[in-house]
């Protein structure tokens, strides 16, 4: 006879595995790694090497601590590691890199009871961790390296994002709209190449894997804040430099969407996508930092519950 598993709801039924959809989150994020290899060096692929790496090992042991089965082949842990080291500037030291990774799975995942408990994004838990705990290199940025030299990243030139250049009142005539699209200026290397991010995006929505539904909302919210507020007079904001600026193409397609930390409701995703555009807006518009998508994420993530009691769906038959 065969068993039958009884699980915590909700019970959804897929034709994909959680293997699957992991993997293939994966392989849609392929093309913004290696557009932040091509704009900042090899020193690139060695951060995100070196994230996936930690990140791998420590949910291994950790598990093997615990006495639970060792999952790292369904590419959760990958994700984690892979999506952190996007988070990261291309200069960060190496034990950054690791403890980043390292505290992502062991407090972000595996301290809630592993994958699919977890309420907050695990690569966001790493980077506010390490943003808390180590600024100066986190908001150490580089400029890309000039084509045709062969620097490979290691000896940079530091420049500010365009959102810091933005929040000091600096000039920001240098950088066009095709500039910020491509990735050609400072940031975080996972996430300076929006052309990149959009392609993975695509990918996933085509596959069925997200939706519209928080991505698109969170996206307009932020523009919409940055053009009636973003300018000295109202509705005159440069809205389209927020969003090609930052990590909000990122975050939006690839950490807002996540399964386990968003709501479930279509409703509810909607209002998840809104209030996270609102938080980062003010965080950018207000706030002391210049960006604002990781902590209006993981804030949202506290409030999923909430958003769920209140979105979901009706009783069949009442």
């Amino acid at each position: 006879m065969k068993k039958l598993t009884v699980s915590f709801s909700p019970h959804l039924h897929g034709k994909e595995s959680l293997r699957t959809i992991m993997w293939i989150v994966v392989v849609s994020l392929v093309p913004a790694g290696v557009a932040g290899v091509f704009i900042f060096g090899l020193r690139a692929l060695w951060v995100i090497v070196l994230g996936i790496v930690s990140a791998v090992c420590a949910e291994a042991l950790l598990q093997l601590l615990t006495k639970k089965k060792i999952t790292i082949g369904d590419g959760s842990a990958v994700l984690t590691g892979l999506l952190l080291s996007f988070n990261l500037p291309v200069s960060v030291p190496w034990w950054l890199v690791v403890i980043g990774s390292v505290f992502a799975i062991a407090i972000g995942k595996q301290a809630f009871g592993g994958l699919g408990q977890n309420i907050f994004n695990p690569a966001l838990v790493g980077r506010v961790f390490l943003m808390a705990s180590w600024p100066k290199y986190m908001t150490a940025f580089t400029q890309p390296i000039a084509r045709g030299t062969m620097n490979f990243g290691y000896d940079a030139v530091t420049a500010a994002t365009p959102l810091t250049l933005l929040k000091e009142g600096k000039s920001i005539e240098q950088l066009s709209y095709l500039d910020l699209f491509l990735g050609r200026h400072g940031g975080c290397l996972g996430e300076v190449c929006i052309a990149a991010l959009l392609i993975g995006a695509l990918f996933l929505m085509l596959r069925g894997y997200i939706s519209w539904h928080i991505p698109i909302p969170y996206i307009a919210t932020v523009g919409l804040f940055a053009y009636v507020f973003g300018a000295k007079d109202l509705l005159h904001g440069d809205w389209l430099f927020h969003v090609l600026s930052g990590g909000l193409i990122l975050g939006a397609f690839f950490m807002a969407t996540d399964y386990v930390t968003s709501p479930l409701t279509r409703k509810g995703q909607i209002i998840f996508g809104i209030g996270c555009g609102v938080i980062t807006a003010i965080i950018r518009l207000w706030g002391g930092y210049p960006e604002g998508v990781s902590y209006a994420i993981l804030i949202m993530n506290a409030a999923t519950p909430l958003i769920d009691r209140f979105t979901k769906n009706r009783i069949f038959g009442t």
